[in-house]
């Protein structure tokens, strides 16, 4: 039961509606604004939609709104199989327009101020809004340019990149020119979304390379800034099979710092070696970007040292600021950074602003299931699934760690589906997302 002074805070809000900015439960001062929402979310990517679709089931229409410069959402793990030609981009995208829930205020800005002590934010039009609760989904920023001769390199050929729409395509354009030489897949020194993609794409190449009759061409060659192929140990263990058993060279702890485009070479440091670095020349070069936090958060208060969103990783709900909470890539949260995190994160999230706008503690905990459908041909998927402890966290009672052809349908068929219809619509989520169409087959 709510205590006394929420509800007199409530019914004040009711009384004079130039007082809601105390109607949360961080009141320091309000904020100046004419715009209020009580839910505002930041961002329009996967955890910005499917949390604006619950919160306004939750609260009503009218009363949450969204705010995202983008005019389309891209379904982002899809341009694995984009850039090994499987699939087109354009059943990747969907105009932002025709996903914002009925109901739910787009805002087509972007945040360039965090005031959480005044409860609001301000807008890069000088617009401030006002809230009663905050849900930050900013994700996180690509940094192509902290690699030396990049992103002015993407103009030449025989670069692509999956992490970005910009560039996609032009990793499927390497592949096929590809005539003979070194076929070299990145990792960067830094956290990033969807961790298993760097290698996906060099399993991909493989593949392309025995169909078209080039394999024999090809040295293939990934070279990642981790101590390890893949960070938990059973799923590890089945992609070093694979790497053994197709010529698959993987150079540990070597970090991209410079393309030469125009010389077709690659520059890498050893990060076991400091001050030593490595150049290889290259016929075709994936780069994984090196990735942090938006500036905009960076500069706020709501952040940790490193620049993420410092929330309570079993709650979702901000260390300091209570009406605070976030949700997937802009997060402190010790997991890897997935879509399916999201969606594992999105009921817990309900769940936790549910109880806060009751007063009451918040009962629900995230476990850190994440998972990563790692694509290593054009049918085959090791499906890996796991939590904050690296332990796998499985949804099917088969060996997940072997390579099946049902998970690659899954994972390009069935998933893309589930993401538009379901999550997005703030229907789907849970414990394990793939629990999800267990569950729907067994009915």
């Amino acid at each position: 039961m709510a205590s006394p002074v929420f509800n007199a805070q409530r019914l004040l809000c009711r009384i004079c509606p130039g007082l809601r900015g105390v109607c949360g439960l961080h009141t320091t001062s309000s904020c100046a604004s004419k715009d209020h929402y009580k839910v505002l979310v930041v961002g329009g990517g996967s955890g910005g939609i499917t949390m604006s679709a619950r919160m306004k089931r939750k609260v009503g229409a009218g009363n949450v709104a969204v705010i995202e410069p983008s005019e389309n959402h891209y379904y982002q793990p899809l341009w694995t199989l984009v850039g090994a030609g499987a699939k087109a981009v354009s059943t990747s995208r969907r105009s932002t327009a025709s996903l914002i829930p009925s109901g739910v205020k787009w805002i087509k800005s972007q945040v360039q101020e965090f005031s959480p002590d005044k409860n609001c934010v301000r807008t890069d039009d000088g617009k401030e809004i006002s809230y009663q609760y905050l849900i930050v989904a900013l994700g996180l920023k690509l940094h192509y340019e902290k690699i030396k001769g990049l992103p002015e390199g993407f103009n030449y050929p025989k670069i692509g990149s999956n992490y970005s729409v910009e560039t996609v395509d032009k990793t499927w354009k390497a592949l096929q020119d590809f005539k003979e030489g070194n076929a070299i897949f990145t990792f960067p020194n830094t956290p990033v979304k969807c961790a298993g993609a760097p290698q996906k794409i060099m399993y991909l190449a493989d593949s392309y390379f025995r169909k078209t009759g080039k394999r024999s061409k090809a040295n293939i060659m990934y070279n990642t800034s981790l101590p390890v192929l893949f960070g938990i140990k059973k799923y590890a263990n089945s992609l070093w099979n694979i790497v053994k058993t197709r010529d698959l060279n993987v150079n540990l702890r070597h970090n991209l710092i410079e393309v030469r485009p125009d010389k077709q070479e690659a520059v890498f440091e050893k990060l076991d070696n400091p001050g030593e670095t490595v150049v290889f020349e290259y016929e075709m070069l994936h780069v994984t970007p090196p990735m942090g936090p938006h500036e905009v958060l960076k500069k706020s208060m709501l952040v940790d040292e490193a620049g993420w969103l410092d929330i309570d990783k079993d709650m979702l709900q901000h260390k300091k600021y209570p009406n605070v909470f976030g949700i997937g890539d802009c997060t402190n949260l010790p997991t890897a950074k997935t879509a399916a995190a999201v969606a594992a994160q999105s009921s817990v999230l309900d769940r936790t602003i549910s109880r806060v706008m009751k007063n009451e503690k918040p009962d629900k905990r995230y476990d850190g299931y994440t998972s990563c459908p790692l694509v290593t041909s054009y049918n085959t998927v090791i499906l890996a699934e796991f939590d904050y402890n690296g332990q796998p966290l499985e949804t099917f009672p088969i060996d997940q760690s072997k390579e099946r052809m049902s998970m690659f349908y899954m994972k390009a068929d069935v998933m893309p589906h589930l993401y538009w219809h379901g999550l997005l619509k703030g229907f789907w989520g849970g414990p394990g997302p793939y629990r999800k169409i267990m569950h729907l087959g067994m009915k």
